[in-house]
C-alpha cells in the first residue's frame, strides 16, 4: 500500500470492504478471503495475488472439530 500510496480508507471504498475487515486482512487474523475480494485488492492495488499473499507451511489455523484434544485418551 505505501508504495501505490494508498490508504486504507480510500482502498477500502475502492474494495468495498469494510475497515474492520480490511484491518483483519493486513494483519494476517483473517481465516479466508472470498476471491472476488482477492481480485478487488489486486485491481486496485495493481498487483498479483502472489505479491500480497504467502502461503506459511504448518500455519494451520485449525478446525476445533478437525483438532485432536490432547487430554483426550
Amino acid at each position: 500500500m505505501a508504495k501505490r500510496k494508498i490508504g486504507l480508507t480510500e482502498l477500502a471504498g475502492k474494495v468495498d470492504i469494510t475497515m474492520a475487515n480490511l484491518s483483519i486482512l493486513k494483519n494476517n487474523k483473517a481465516r479466508a478471503i472470498r476471491f472476488s475480494t482477492l481480485e478487488a485488492l489486486c485491481e486496485a492495488l495493481g498487483c498479483q495475488p502472489g505479491d500480497i499473499l504467502e502461503y506459511v507451511p504448518g500455519n494451520d489455523t485449525g478446525d476445533s472439530e478437525n483438532d485432536e484434544d490432547p487430554d483426550k485418551d
